[in-house]
């Protein structure tokens, strides 16, 4: 799906692939003993470059035969626009299967309207599969919550062993996130 004509939509997309260098591989999934490029580090890494050149990206969901479809729309501010879609799959309808599944479909909605370049190994929260809980080193979480800035964050990151890694994603992932986010007014 698209407008009648992309050119200009095409050209800007061409301008911002030019400085999109790729989503980190921020996150790591347990079952694969992995990282992989979480939805936020994909918006990272290409936001501000296709704000730059008048692109926004417009993700939906509707209702089809065939079940939940995302509906990843790339705008440009010409009007022009392209659009596809992407069934949703997830092993059960729970708010938390739905959720994951959508979350798992932005990503690579995302990344394939944009020409995102990232890794592909986190497909078990789709699939329902669940590992079991690792323990927590309180003073490790306290130690990540303490954090004051997003390089101190990745430097503790760096330090630490895979297995703490794997464990501690959480802590992490919610630090990164409030240094990263303003906070609500």
């Amino acid at each position: 799906m698209q407008s009648e004509t992309i050119g200009a939509l095409a050209a800007a997309l061409s301008k911002a692939q030019a400085d999109i260098t790729g989503a980190l591989k921020d996150s790591s999934n347990p079952f694969f003993k992995s990282k992989y490029a979480d939805l936020a580090s994909c918006w990272d890494a290409c936001r501000k470059q296709l704000a730059a050149n008048g692109l926004s990206v417009i993700q939906t969901t509707r209702m089809a035969e065939q079940g939940l479809m995302l509906v990843t729309t790339l705008a440009h501010s010409s009007g022009e626009w392209i659009a596809g879609e992407m069934p949703v799959l997830t092993k059960d309808a729970s708010p938390q299967g739905q959720g994951s599944g959508i979350t798992y479909a932005r990503r690579y909605a995302l990344a394939a309207i944009v020409g995102l370049a990232q890794i592909d190994d986190d497909a078990e929260a789709a699939q329902g599969r669940t590992a079991k809980a690792p323990q927590l080193d309180e003073d490790l979480v306290a130690l990540i919550a303490s954090t004051k800035s997003i390089d101190s964050l990745n430097s503790l990151f760096k330090r630490l062993n895979k297995e703490q890694r794997m464990t501690h994603i959480d802590a992490f992932t919610a630090r990164k996130k409030e240094l990263t986010e303003p906070e609500a007014l």
